[in-house]
């Protein structure tokens, strides 16, 4: 009964969410709750109840209080919270959602909905053509990502952000020439979150021709630190640890969500949303399963992980590895970015919470074919030794002109009255 009650009252709540159009801030939502007479000691014992069942299985009867606490909670102050992606203390603000959405059952698996207030930030197709106008440089498509790059470098923010995560990435700890990958992927975070879209889209989605700029692509994320490793792990475990991590976790899980394919959209989408879906991507970049391109001559991307040694859990791998290598959502949302689709189709949409399972400033032309003959230094093949790093890092960062940077009423539908009604009900009988 305990399990009924638990996913009824998931149920309602996903149902809820699709209605509403505010969300409260996890952290300040506890705040609040902690200071209320009556949410407090619910609050308490919801506390207990999980460090509790984090020693050790809860009896039945422990079970029924944990379950009356949280249902409690979730229709009180922490009702509906949620967390912003890149804001302050969010780690802090990620532990209360997942401990109040978390299994109080030992053993139960539930699907995953993401801990994020949805985005309404579209890509702005002007902005950048506007920043491009007010700099003395030109613009051409020779090599997108090199205009990405040099964009980026008129831009104060950009430029600071992106050049403390290659800074991060770059720099060895030792003789052996190992990168401290947690900095490097809290840079690269940083720089995803706090960077406005027009830029970092550029640089991780831009369209690619011949090798030169598909490295330039691939190299963006500085992958010797931020990718590579030694022996690729199994993808499984890879998943485990994301699962352990907070961060890892809800980016993960905004990232499933905002890139669901579904075969009954045109778009291959099931939210419909290009923009929320690339978004979600770069999220992925900076955790343990970050995504790259897998070499410098097409668009594919995946984990560094491999479904190698999974055994009885292969189906279950390859199913995970699929959200990157055989996504029709995400492939469309790419190809939707390098020819100039609208990547805002329906980006007035609430966000949905069904579970799941898991522009280009140059001088003039010949000044760009020139700088892609030096580039040639990269070759064909793929190339990560810290020279070829550092040699495109001082190509793309470095001194250019720069110009300044810049309680909804619900109407509950029938079947969540219903739903309330069910969970009033059985929380009655385990009283």
């Amino acid at each position: 009964m305990v399990v009924v009650g638990v996913y009824l009252l998931l149920a309602l709540l996903d149902g809820l969410l699709t209605v509403e159009t505010s969300f409260n801030d996890c952290l300040q939502a506890s705040e609040t709750c902690v200071s209320d007479p009556k949410c407090s000691p619910m609050y308490r014992t919801f506390r207990q109840c999980m460090a509790g069942s984090n020693a050790a299985p809860l009896g039945p009867g422990a079970k029924n209080q944990c379950l009356n606490a949280l249902v409690s909670l979730l229709s009180g102050p922490l009702r509906n919270c949620r967390c912003k992606r890149g804001m302050k203390k969010e780690k802090n603000c990620l532990g209360i959602y997942w401990s109040l959405h978390q299994s109080l059952i030992q053993g139960e698996d539930m699907n995953e909905s993401s801990p994020y207030e949805p985005s309404r930030k579209g890509y702005d197709y002007a902005r950048l053509a506007s920043i491009m106008a007010g700099s003395d440089t030109g613009v051409t498509r020779a090599n997108r990502c090199l205009d990405a790059a040099k964009a980026c470098n008129v831009d104060e923010s950009c430029q600071r952000l992106r050049t403390e995560y290659a800074s991060a990435c770059l720099k060895r700890t030792n003789k052996a020439e190992i990168c401290n990958r947690s900095k490097c992927h809290k840079a690269l975070r940083r720089f995803f979150d706090r960077v406005p879209v027009e830029f970092t889209h550029e640089l991780i989605f831009c369209p690619c021709e011949d090798t030169a700029c598909g490295e330039r692509r691939r190299q963006s994320i500085v992958p010797a630190c931020s990718y590579h490793e030694k022996e690729k792990q199994n993808c499984l475990k890879l998943l485990e640890m994301c699962k352990m991590n907070v961060v890892c976790r809800s980016r993960l899980a905004e990232f499933q969500i905002s890139c669901q394919p579904s075969t009954q959209s045109a778009s291959g989408c099931l939210k419909e949303n290009y923009a929320e879906c690339l978004l979600s991507y770069t999220g992925m970049i900076g955790t343990v399963i970050t995504p790259n391109y897998i070499d410098n001559s097409s668009s594919n991307i995946v984990p560094w992980c491999t479904c190698s040694g999974s055994g009885n859990g292969r189906q279950d791998c390859e199913t995970f590895l699929n959200l990157f290598t055989d996504n029709v959502c995400l492939r469309n949302a790419f190809q939707a970015f390098g020819n100039g689709t609208d990547l805002n189709m329906g980006s007035d949409m609430q966000q949905s919470t069904l579970p799941t399972r898991y522009l280009h400033p140059e001088r003039n032309l010949n000044d760009t074919l020139a700088s892609h003959s030096k580039e040639q230094a990269f070759g064909p093949t793929i190339r990560t030794q810290v020279s070829d790093e550092k040699l495109l890092w001082r190509e793309s960062i470095g001194s250019s002109n720069k110009v300044p940077g810049w309680a909804a009423i619900v109407h509950t539908p029938p079947h969540l009255v219903w739903g309330l009604a069910l969970v009033s009900v059985y929380s009655g009988f385990s009283m």
